[in-house]
């Protein structure tokens, strides 16, 4: 959902099928740079493999884009974080979460951008339970959830575009600003 927001807010041309994802790319509109910034070129990827095998997608693009690990940067669901608390750090560790193994296999590193996603946590530990909370629809409202949207992708607004992108910080935790 924040992928599909910043497509449609940064006007990206979408619809390309490479890398076992679909691929949005070009240069953000002027109106969602700030005044004076560069408007760098990006590229928003959504894996179409399994969570657990992201890495087999998002190895590759970074490969044919020849980014440098510290310049990619992975929105992810959080059940650690409050719902609508939206983080972004600079490596870090994986808290067990497979998604993020995989990609950390394929880059060759833990040292990537991420944007955690606070989602909550059921209030089980049963893994069948975890499981569906992540994997199932949202029970908070869609006016919360697009507020979570909202933040996430300002979050990532201000990793790739600079802080200054992002009025009014929402929880940034360290790391540098990064492009995609």
């Amino acid at each position: 959902m924040i992928a599909e927001a910043l497509v449609e807010r940064w006007g990206l041309k979408s619809g390309k099928n490479r890398f076992n994802a679909r691929v949005a790319e070009g240069r953000p509109a002027v109106t969602a740079v700030p005044p004076g910034a560069p408007r760098p070129h990006v590229a928003v990827l959504c894996p179409q493999t399994y969570y657990n095998d992201a890495g087999r997608s998002v190895g590759p693009a970074r490969g044919a884009y020849k980014l440098p690990l510290d310049r990619v940067l992975v929105v992810h669901d959080e059940i650690d974080l409050p719902f609508d608390d939206v983080r972004t750090r600079l490596g870090g560790g994986l808290a067990g979460n497979n998604g993020l193994k995989s990609i950390r296999r394929e880059l060759g590193g833990p040292e990537f951008m991420r944007v955690r996603v606070g989602v909550g946590r059921p209030d089980s530990t049963d893994p069948e339970i975890v499981a569906a909370w992540v994997l199932g629809r949202f029970a908070e409202s869609q006016a919360e959830v697009a507020r979570l949207v909202a933040h996430g992708r300002e979050q990532v607004e201000a990793a790739v575009l600079g802080e200054a992108a992002v009025p009014g910080d929402r929880g940034t935790a360290g790391g540098e600003p990064a492009g995609a």
